[in-house]
């Protein structure tokens, strides 16, 4: 269901974006797992090279309006796990560190809002509306962004300031990160949230940022 918030507008064969030119006093940057241990090569190709980028374009954003933002970290229990705690892939990425004050939700599992107070925190300081960037888009991002719809937040996701990678699917395809961002992405929007890119996100406020 589409909100005032954002509106798509169809315009022949194009599909033209508009957002308020204002962010409202409620809407929260969540940033999720955006830490070191999603460098490892062994997690593969990854697209959206130009993600944390634009994460932090839009963290420049939030805290120059003073807008609620909300960073999300994975702390693994998985000994083999490059989020697990205590090591440097649990660390956040330059680009998303948290600055004093900021809140940081710790999750152990895919989704922010299981074993955590994310939801809580997110009712008592009235935040309806959540602008979702991070990692990886089909595994955690998903599951946030499903379990957000779910609760009935506005959800909207910057697709091109998350990334996720390459792999083989049910029937033995190899599917590029492209790809799989792709499906995810289309099983998200129009359902748990409205997908954006970082630039409608940015054309809705009238701060500019130096």
């Amino acid at each position: 269901m589409r909100s005032a918030f954002f509106i798509r507008a169809s315009c022949g064969n194009f599909v033209v974006s508009h957002m308020r030119r204002n962010l409202p006093a409620d809407a929260a940057l969540v940033i999720i797992d955006v830490q070191n241990g999603i460098d490892h090569p062994s997690w593969g190709e990854r697209n959206n090279p130009g993600a944390e980028q634009n994460i932090a374009a839009l963290l420049r954003i939030w805290r120059a309006a003073k807008l609620p933002i909300y960073h999300v970290r994975h702390d693994s229990l998985e000994p083999e796990s490059h989020y697990r705690p205590g090591q440097p892939g649990n660390d956040f990425k330059p680009e998303a560190m948290p600055e004093p004050g900021e809140i940081v939700i710790v999750k152990r599992t895919n989704s922010a809002f299981i074993g955590t107070d994310f939801e809580s925190r997110l009712r008592a300081a009235g935040h309806t509306r959540l602008v979702v960037v991070g990692v990886i888009t089909n595994n955690s991002v998903e599951a946030t962004v499903r379990m957000a719809g779910n609760l009935g937040f506005e959800t909207y996701l910057a697709e091109d300031a998350t990334f996720t990678f390459g792999r083989r699917d049910w029937n033995g395809v190899d599917r590029t990160a492209d790809e799989v961002h792709a499906m995810s992405l289309a099983n998200l929007d129009g359902e748990y949230c409205t997908v954006v890119s970082t630039r409608d996100v940015l054309d809705s406020t009238s701060i500019v940022s130096g």
